[in-house]
């Protein structure tokens, strides 16, 4: 729902006529609604055929978590850490990178990035992700009802399925991508008073200035969409083609569960014209509730966006790690994975290890007494 998105979406095509950020000025909707018709109106591009990749060969297992009192069956995607905690770490039970996915996403699209998490943390850090209701291959209840309560009240029942004691349970770092950092942020304090170790709250490419401002145009970027593909391969060709995948590996293997079949074509899984009701609920406080939460917090742009602000603000009074990466569209973490995992490791290790200190100077040596003394 970023900036970020829009334009991502929008630079599928080649000839880009020049668009205005949500907050410039003059605009008005005609201006807008203009604009997205010129688009329309372009030449599409040719589209490439991808083959759809395995996620066993980046995720080490596949899981139905069924939480009691859920209505849903959620299909998880499990890597857990091939090495014990180091000496230093506060938490002896390990630690999970637990991800939550944005609208219209799927839990695959962390694939890439579990693999370089797992790698570059010398598998002590493991990660986890599953499919929200209405997406991928999560089935059961009602598909349509993403509502923010909703969501939060599945992402805390998976926890709890997952680590029914929170005293044995893995340090958690949360990570919610969009539309996925509304129900981590608000699931931090809610696990915390359940006895969960939140070691820390990392937000993917969601501000929520921008977004509640680029709201009014979803619609319309929506609609510009194709409503289907003649097969898997081209649902893939068209997410790279369109830019707005720009890894081709993350997009075979994770667009094949973005996708239904439907007679002789596959359509999307996700219905997002019909969430709408829920958008603006999903950014809504979204600002304050990161800053308030107690952990460490990491806020993750693709390229350089407007702070709201309260993030601002908060920024210049440092209580959040910032970092803007280069050269990707808002899905950062399938189009840069290697980049985005060296952060979140580096940003894991920094708040879940202990400092040791050296000795002092003379610790450890014997007393010298002097002569006669006892």
């Amino acid at each position: 729902m970023s900036d970020e998105f829009r334009r991502s979406i929008l630079n599928r095509l080649p000839q880009m006529v020049q668009t205005r950020a949500p907050w410039a000025e003059p605009t008005n909707d005609e201006d807008e609604e203009e604009e997205l018709d010129e688009v329309g109106e372009l030449m599409p591009v040719p589209m490439k055929k991808l083959e759809p990749l395995s996620a066993s060969e980046f995720f080490m297992q596949a899981l139905e978590v069924v939480p009691p009192g859920r209505d849903t069956t959620f299909r998880a995607y499990l890597s857990p850490p091939t090495a014990s905690p180091a000496p230093n770490q506060r938490n002896k039970q390990g630690s999970y990178l637990f991800c939550h996915h944005g609208g219209g996403a799927g839990a695959l699209g962390f694939a890439p990035l579990a693999k370089e998490v797992l790698a570059r943390s010398g598998g002590e850090l493991g990660v986890f992700a599953y499919d929200a209701r209405g997406h991928g291959k999560t089935r059961g209840g009602n598909d349509k009802d993403l509502s923010l309560q909703t969501l939060l009240d599945d992402l805390v029942a998976v926890v709890e399925q997952m680590w029914d004691d929170p005293k044995t349970a893995p340090a958690l770092i949360l990570l919610g991508h969009s539309m996925g950092a509304a129900p981590i942020v608000h699931a931090a304090p809610v696990l915390q008073d359940k006895g969960y170790t939140i070691a820390g709250v990392c937000v993917l490419d969601a501000v929520e200035g921008t977004a509640i401002e680029s709201l009014h145009l979803m619609k319309a970027i929506l609609s510009k969409r194709p409503t289907s593909f003649p097969s898997v391969a081209e649902a893939i060709g068209w997410h790279v083609t369109s830019g707005t995948i720009r890894n081709e590996t993350s997009a075979r293997v994770s667009v094949p569960s973005l996708v239904v079949p439907s007679g002789n074509a596959v359509v999307w899984r996700t219905d997002l014209l019909a969430t709408e009701p829920y958008w603006e609920d999903w950014y809504t406080g979204l600002s304050q509730k990161f800053l308030a939460v107690k952990c460490a917090r990491f806020l993750c742009l693709a390229r350089q966006d407007r702070l709201d602000r309260d993030l601002m603000v908060g920024q210049m009074q440092g209580k959040f790690q910032q970092e803007v990466m280069q050269d990707v569209g808002h899905y950062l973490h399938e189009d840069d994975p290697a980049t985005l995992a060296k952060t979140l490791v580096t940003f894991w290790r920094r708040n879940t290890t202990v400092l040791v200190l050296p000795a002092k100077i003379g610790a450890g040596r014997v007393e010298a007494k002097h002569v006669g003394q006892q």
